[in-house]
């Protein structure tokens, strides 16, 4: 099922799950889904986390350090659900935590957990069966990225695969934000269209007004992480949650 935006474009934020610590991250949160965020994509902290920036490596290793695992995470995400039922949300993880958990153990407690959905950073599509699988039996939504490198097959097959939209990566290289959105990222979401109906969500370097203005212009949803991870490292702890929530209110204009 597709997570649906209320408004175009939608804003997904992503945290960092423990940084600084269980207790801040969910009131950045709650505060960044009351400020206007669509979707939270609650981040898994992973020792080796290569897809990602120096920030949100800085936070990870940080979230590491505090003791925060999968099962924290999800945890998490059950009181946000509580919390803010109408929110989407989505496990934003590698996939080792995943496999030391067990795919089918972690599958029915990201959906006990209410998580709307899934993403393994380092999950290919053609090696998901397993995954796929054990996510349509307990109706999560799997979510895989699209790059600009990819052929038109592959992408056909990530759009197949996916369930609650489409994370379209701006540009090639690891998560970070930018001065500009790339100007590969417009003609990714246009080939995506011929395979999906599917919202697409445009991620990777967005980390302001403009940014997200500029991304409305072609796709559904714009996805900020390393702005919002990067906020949250300067910002004392208890004043994480107004922070965050008034750069999410901004991100409209």
């Amino acid at each position: 099922m597709p997570i649906n935006f209320a408004k175009k474009p939608g804003i997904v934020a992503y945290l960092t799950a423990g940084d600084p610590d269980l207790a801040s991250t969910k009131s950045i949160a709650l505060a960044a889904i009351d400020a206007g965020a669509d979707v939270i994509e609650l981040g898994v902290p992973f020792s080796d986390p290569l897809a990602d920036g120096p920030v949100i490596q800085r936070a990870s290793e940080r979230a590491v350090a505090k003791g925060t695992r999968l099962t924290d995470v999800l945890g998490l995400a059950k009181e946000l659900r509580t919390e803010r039922p109408a929110c989407g949300l989505v496990i934003f993880s590698y996939l080792n935590p995943v496999v030391r958990l067990g795919m089918e153990k972690f599958c029915a407690a990201a959906a006990e957990a209410g998580a709307d959905g899934v993403l393994l950073t380092d999950m290919i599509v053609e090696e998901a069966g397993e995954y796929l699988e054990s996510m349509r039996v307990h109706g999560l939504a799997p979510i895989f990225l699209a790059a600009p490198t990819s052929p038109d097959a592959r992408l056909k097959a990530i759009a197949r695969a996916s369930k609650g939209f489409v994370y379209a990566i701006s540009r090639v290289g690891v998560t970070g934000t930018q001065q500009q959105v790339a100007g590969d990222a417009s003609e990714l979401v246009a080939r995506l269209r011929q395979f999906t109906e599917l919202p697409i969500a445009v991620g990777f370097g967005i980390s302001n007004a403009a940014h997200v203005k500029a991304v409305g212009e072609f796709a559904d949803a714009a996805i900020i992480g390393s702005a919002l991870v990067a906020l949250i490292e300067k910002t004392a702890p208890e004043q994480a949650a107004a922070a965050v929530g008034a750069f999410i209110a901004g991100l409209r204009g």
